[in-house]
């Protein structure tokens, strides 16, 4: 579900959960525990999926069979996760080597930094074109990276980008040509930011991401509550039942 490899200070966190690193409830629990663990052992982290997919987000069909207390319980854990990267303590760099549609793309909006493999990849918060209302927590990290008019625009037509045009808004940092060299440019990202002085490299990143961490100190029971509604909304669940019937199709 998650392989754990050193790259001596640089821990990589690579996705490994067959057959497209959909995150349900073990992937996100699993992947939240490895990040709080790795400043124990390592000085950067960089979180990968495998060649061509980074993650295809949300694992629908799974979450499907929750009832409303088991996906309340989810998305607690979900928006734990986003909390846990970007409250690390240590710098945490997105390897994205493929495609990397809504939960896949939101993990990545809240790293440090972001490569994408060249390719023929999307990635992006499509959540409007199966249903769904993006918590404001993650507009406003989207925005951060993008600007306001822009994340507004890929927001609400559910954008899927190409590499070469995410890299373009600012959704990706940069751009490298294989998912094998992504890893690397994404290692050697983090090398050049750990071979800094520690004090200034560390103290000027956690005081640069503060606007981050307070989007989370003014997260509530509330927002979570805001997006189960959402979520078992009669058009929602029309909507993602008939994603979920055409991803059996194509499978």
């Amino acid at each position: 579900m998650l392989d754990i490899i050193d790259h001596n200070s640089v821990r990589e966190l690579r996705l490994a959960r067959p057959p497209v690193n959909a995150l349900n409830p073990a992937l996100v629990t699993a992947l939240a525990t490895a990040i709080k663990q790795a400043p124990a052992d390592a000085r950067a982290l960089v979180v990968s999926g495998r060649e061509g997919l980074f993650s295809a987000g949300l694992d629908v069909p799974e979450l499907l069979q929750l009832d409303r207390a088991g996906m309340t319980g989810f998305w607690g854990q979900f928006f734990g996760l986003l909390e846990t990267v970007a409250r690390s303590p240590i710098p945490i760099v997105a390897a994205i080597t493929g495609h990397s549609p809504a939960g896949g793309a939101v993990l990545g909006i809240f790293c440090d930094y972001r490569v994408m493999s060249r390719g023929d990849y999307v990635i992006g918060l499509n959540e409007t074109r199966v249903g769904l209302v993006i918590p404001e927590v993650i507009q406003n990290a989207l925005i951060r990276l993008t600007g306001a008019h822009r994340a507004e625009r890929l927001i609400v037509a559910g954008a899927l980008l190409s590499p070469e045009q995410a890299l373009d808004a600012g959704m990706v940092d940069a751009l490298s040509d294989n998912p094998a060299s992504t890893v690397a440019d994404a290692i050697e990202w983090c090398n050049q930011h750990i071979a800094l002085p520690a004090h200034a490299m560390l103290g000027n990143r956690q005081s640069l991401r503060r606007d981050i961490h307070r989007q989370f100190d003014a997260l509530s029971d509330d927002d979570v509550t805001a997006f189960v509604d959402g979520w078992f909304d009669a058009d929602a669940q029309k909507t993602l039942k008939e994603l979920v019937a055409q991803l059996k199709s194509k499978s």
